[in-house]
């Protein structure tokens, strides 16, 4: 329906060609792929972070889910010349290898919090790298992924500097390093 009142919109505006009427067809269409992909993406997320099955909080995550979806689907999609399946088949392949930095920097940082001389083991660093990134989504989960690992926050980003705070030396030596390649690898197309 959405597509007729724009087509019907789009003839009273000004008359188009045939090939422009398929150009506006086949964006049309990479929008709503776009906005399918954002919903599933966020509904199997909400499904294994929620746990809740039962009609009502079932009911109330879809429609949650639509509605940003909706809003921010541009967002995760950004480029409309890009592949976006490669796109979410790189994030697919990445968030495993998020989740176990994850799992081991909460397990060092378990490990400072509860060692008796753990005032020694705390060496707090604020400092910058620069990032060979260059998409802004690739950014973003860059720095993401940095904030999400424990001991370790993303301060601010600037062109390609990103400031982060670590929590130990150990943490700021290890960055950007293989986090920064997993993201290219998943993200960067060039």
């Amino acid at each position: 329906m959405w597509l007729f009142c724009s087509y019907l919109l789009l003839y009273c505006i000004e008359r188009h060609t045939y090939t422009d009427i398929q150009h506006f067809y086949k964006l049309g269409l990479l929008l709503m792929k776009a906005k399918i992909a954002t919903f599933t993406i966020m509904l199997i997320f909400w499904v294994i972070m929620s746990g809740m099955f039962d009609a009502f909080h079932f009911s109330l995550g879809v429609l949650c889910c639509m509605l940003v979806a909706y809003i921010s689907s541009d967002l995760l999609f950004l480029d409309k010349g890009q592949p976006w399946l490669r796109e979410l088949a790189g994030m697919l392949l990445y968030l495993p290898y998020l989740f176990w930095q994850i799992v081991i920097a909460n397990l060092q940082v378990a490990y400072i919090a509860l060692h008796p001389r753990m005032l020694d083991k705390i060496d707090p660093h604020l400092f910058r790298f620069d990032s060979s990134l260059k998409r802004p989504i690739s950014k973003v989960a860059l720095a993401q992924s940095i904030t999400l690992t424990p001991g370790t926050i993303t301060v601010n980003i600037h062109d390609n500097q990103f400031a982060v705070y670590a929590l130990t030396k150990e943490a700021a030596e290890a960055l950007p390093g293989e986090m920064e390649r997993r993201v290219a690898k998943a993200l960067e197309f060039e």
